[in-house]
């Protein structure tokens, strides 16, 4: 099982897909993965930066979706003032 989760100020939102079912050619699976993929674009038109995160291992940038991650976090770029 795959999650996203896209950090923003007023909380995090998370999307998640099953990768077995994704391989298995599910609808509501590939649907869920399209999502994850649309959405991480989006966030990175944005400005945002994405991290892979394994355990037991440091956070890992990404620049593309990785279907097969366990856990993608997207980080919002940081405004200074």
């Amino acid at each position: 099982m795959g999650k996203m989760r896209v950090m923003s100020r007023m909380g995090d939102k998370q999307v998640s897909w099953d990768s077995e079912r994704v391989e298995m050619g599910d609808l509501d699976a590939l649907a869920a993965i399209k999502e994850a993929e649309r959405i991480f674009k989006e966030e990175k038109a944005k400005g945002g930066t994405a991290f892979r995160i394994r355990p037991g291992e440091p956070a890992e940038r990404i620049d593309y979706f990785d279907k097969t991650a366990d856990q993608i976090v997207f980080v919002p770029r940081v405004a200074g003032g």
